[in-house]
């Protein structure tokens, strides 16, 4: 494993939808590359894109800064359900670094993918869970959280964030 370098906006990569994953064992040592990244971040979740990779793949510990870690990794995931509940917070970005936003999200969403060892599965995500898991769904789609602000919004933040480079 090895730490990555995370590409910053408006970084190629970060605007750019990924491609399906064919093989899980060719993103292995991606996947233990992006723990090692997110971790000494320290952030809550890091896409593949964020790193320069164009491939369906995310991972994320929405817990692991208030008490203990729980990585999860979730290849080629597929939103099947989100709620109607929405919440709304303060949401960051590894590669927009330095500025939050406030975003509504769906409070529930329900993914399927697939894990590192190839098997199949199915999740519900929660609070703060479901907002990382929605974040990183969005990178793999080529967007960012500013994408989910009305544009007054996001242009004011983007340009506060350019202010800040």
């Amino acid at each position: 494993m090895a730490q990555r370098e995370i590409r910053l906006w408006p970084d190629a990569c970060l605007k750019e939808p990924c491609a399906p994953v064919v093989d899980v064992a060719e993103v292995e040592a991606l996947v233990g590359d992006l723990f090692e990244t997110m971790y000494a971040a320290p952030g809550r979740g890091l896409a593949a894109p964020q790193v320069g990779v164009l491939a369906r793949v995310f991972v994320m510990d929405a817990g692991w800064k208030d008490g203990d870690m729980a990585p999860l990794a979730l290849i080629n995931p597929r939103i099947l359900s989100v709620s109607d509940a929405r919440m709304t917070g303060d949401e960051g970005c590894l590669s927009i670094p330095g500025v939050t936003a406030q975003v509504t999200r769906a409070a529930e969403v329900t993914m399927a993918f697939t894990d590192l060892t190839g098997a199949a599965c199915e999740r519900r995500f929660e609070g703060a869970e479901a907002v990382v898991a929605q974040h990183e769904y969005d990178h793999l789609d080529g967007l960012v959280h500013f994408d989910r602000l009305s544009p007054e919004v996001a242009q004011d933040l983007l340009a506060r964030y350019e202010g800040l480079r």
